[in-house]
């Protein structure tokens, strides 16, 4: 869409990066989607002077791609969107009823992967969310909020953490004590988009108004922090320089995500499948499966080959549900074993 010598303090400010430059082309200086409203977008625009103008656009009727927040658009001569620039490291959720997956954030460099440890830390809310991140192809960076609420500010927590995702960094933080904060503020510099990925209740947007000195509302429940109101995905540029995307609360954790995503979160389980005795083991039940030996053992923590279980059920569930042949063979499959099981019965 443009060159990015054009106009660099500018599109700095916003986000752009090489990788954006790369993939828009350039045709025309981009927008950057600030928040999507149905037929409506509000956009900002950079100016060559380093400033930024919004803008309410229109989508253009032909546009075939749905604007989300962090898309780069353009604008045509009647102010309307006629364009969404290719997107890169895009954040997604499973989409309802088996249609695909659904588009939260796009462009993103970082995502903030925010749990709360108020009532103790969930090892499944750490691991699911963080094969989210990491499906995204952007770098995960694991938040632990309400860190005040536990003896030792989540510093053991933390330790757990590390060991349930593997190379994320992992940061306990505060809203009401401050601890925290700044070493969050690293991770959100000059350039940088991030988005913030966590369930209703997580303080998302608490954690915005102590890093920005912002307002933005929230319903108090106490000392364990605010409830979730986010109703939108929104971008806001952040004072450090960086970008960041609020996004609603996730409900639900089901994945919808990649093996090579799981893989990098169970770095423990693929480490171990090198030495099993078949390439394609399921470890489940496979002959000579070195995973399941290591859970035996206890070298391997029994909970987490049972989380790994259940993600590899359900991305083989959303894969057949989006798959119509692949569903009608497994239905093919499970008449065939039905038949078989009232047939055994008779005898």
């Amino acid at each position: 869409m443009t060159d990015t010598l054009t106009v660099p303090a500018a599109l700095t400010r916003l986000g752009w990066t090489e990788a954006d430059a790369d993939r828009a082309g350039a045709t025309t200086r981009p927008g950057r989607v600030v928040v999507h409203h149905g037929t409506v977008c509000e956009v900002l625009i950079p100016a060559d002077d380093g400033t930024l103008t919004p803008h309410t656009a229109p989508l253009a009727p032909h546009v075939p791609v749905t604007p989300v927040a962090g898309d780069w658009v353009e604008l045509g001569g009647d102010g309307r969107v006629h364009a969404v620039a290719p997107r890169r490291a895009v954040l997604t959720r499973a989409g309802a009823a088996g249609h695909g997956r659904q588009i939260l954030a796009a462009n993103i460099d970082t995502v903030l992967v925010v749990v709360p440890l108020a009532g103790g830390l969930s090892a499944t809310m750490v691991e699911r969310l963080s094969v989210m991140a990491w499906d995204s192809g952007a770098q995960p960076v694991l938040v632990l909020t309400k860190s005040d609420t536990t003896d030792d500010a989540g510093t053991e927590d933390a330790a757990s953490a590390e060991l349930l995702s593997p190379g994320v960094p992992v940061i306990p933080v505060s809203v009401r004590t401050g601890d925290g904060l700044d070493t969050l503020r690293a991770h959100l510099g000059s350039g940088t988009t991030a988005v913030m990925l966590g369930p209703s209740g997580a303080g998302k947007t608490s954690l915005l108004n102590a890093l920005e000195g912002t307002d933005e509302a929230v319903a108090d429940l106490g000392r364990a922090g605010g409830r979730h109101t986010t109703t939108t995905r929104r971008l806001h540029l952040l004072t450090s320089g960086g970008v960041l995307l609020d996004i609603p609360g996730i409900r639900s954790l089901e994945v919808a995500a990649g093996q090579e995503a799981v893989d990098d979160v169970f770095t423990d389980i693929a480490g171990l499948a090198a030495h099993c005795r078949y390439a394609d083991c399921g470890h489940d039940g496979d002959g000579g499966c070195a995973v399941e030996d290591a859970a035996r053992t206890g070298a391997l923590p029994e909970t987490r080959l049972t989380t790994w279980r259940k993600l590899q059920g359900e991305i083989a569930y959303r894969r057949r549900r989006e798959d119509p042949a692949e569903m009608a063979d497994m239905r093919r499959q499970w008449k065939a074993v039905s038949k078989q099981a009232r047939r055994s019965g008779r005898r």
